[in-house]
């Protein structure tokens, strides 16, 4: 585990195919293909094959499954990531990460484990 400056590249609302604004509520199951940015509140499980973006305002408590997860906002729940998972200054993240690369930039809040596993597709 890093902890240094999260380099994330500079993402804009155009990049992702799907935003959940911040007047939006979802409980239940969340699939998706293409990149999420999730504003709002979310909960119960997400399942991914591509980047999740959690906004600074938001809050999410599910279990996280993506191939990216760079978190900004609140996260209560156990993170995977097939690739990378980045929790930003402004990032909570209470749960385990597990993950082939994870970084987490000085000032966040983290509490759990992390387990630094190879990298592998889901």
């Amino acid at each position: 585990m890093c902890m240094t400056d999260v380099h994330n590249d500079a993402m804009e609302m155009e990049d992702f195919d799907t935003v959940l604004s911040p007047d939006i509520e979802f409980s239940g199951t969340l699939s998706f293909d293409k990149p999420l940015l999730i504003q709002g509140k979310v909960s119960g499980e997400i399942n991914a094959t591509s980047l999740l973006m959690v906004a600074e305002e938001a809050v999410v408590e599910a279990n996280i499954k993506a191939s990216k997860v760079i978190i900004l906002g609140t996260v209560k729940g156990h993170v995977v990531a097939a690739e990378k998972v980045e929790v930003a200054i402004t990032g909570k993240l209470t749960g385990n990460v597990t993950a082939p690369e994870v970084t987490m930039e000085t000032g966040c809040y983290f509490s759990g484990r992390c387990i630094m596993n190879e990298k592998k597709v889901f």
